[in-house]
């Protein structure tokens, strides 16, 4: 993702932090976003999005048009001995544009997906969506503070 693009919409993250928690124009508010209303920023945020409808679609509870897209590698059999159908990895299709292919769902969803922890994407088939999205938070704000996952 360009920082170009995320730049404003953190910049509007901001003033709504501010707006909430009273403080002034200039005052900083990343200490505030992160301690007190433990707010992702906005580049964490498109990645909790992004894996929460991958894990849906993994679920089947996500329309089939998108379900599609998410099929893990152990699914087909010349790639079933791979190291990465035994993690439980989604296959990557390759993408044959260069600016735009890697920004659609069918590439950047397994590659968001397969970028989690395994203890994360435990989660997702053996618990309910809501313990699924805690943990996932809960990885994705460690990740952002800077912090050393458990």
């Amino acid at each position: 993702m360009y920082e170009a693009h995320l730049r404003p919409l953190q910049s509007v993250k901001n003033a709504a932090a501010r707006l909430i928690t009273g403080k002034r124009k200039f005052d900083h508010i990343a200490s505030t976003i992160r301690d007190d209303l433990h707010w992702l920023p906005v580049r964490q945020r498109i990645l909790f999005k992004l894996c929460s409808l991958v894990s849906k679609c993994i679920r089947r509870g996500a329309p089939s048009y998108l379900s599609d897209l998410c099929a893990p590698v152990s699914a087909t059999t010349a790639h079933s001995s791979l190291r990465s159908s035994s993690r439980g990895d989604l296959m990557i299709p390759r993408s044959r544009l260069s600016r735009y292919g890697s920004r659609s769902f069918a590439v950047c969803g397994p590659t968001a997906w397969n970028s989690l922890l395994a203890a994360v994407r435990d989660f997702s088939s053996s618990s309910s969506s809501s313990c699924f999205c805690s943990h996932l938070k809960t990885e994705l704000y460690r990740g952002a503070c800077g912090v050393d996952s458990v």
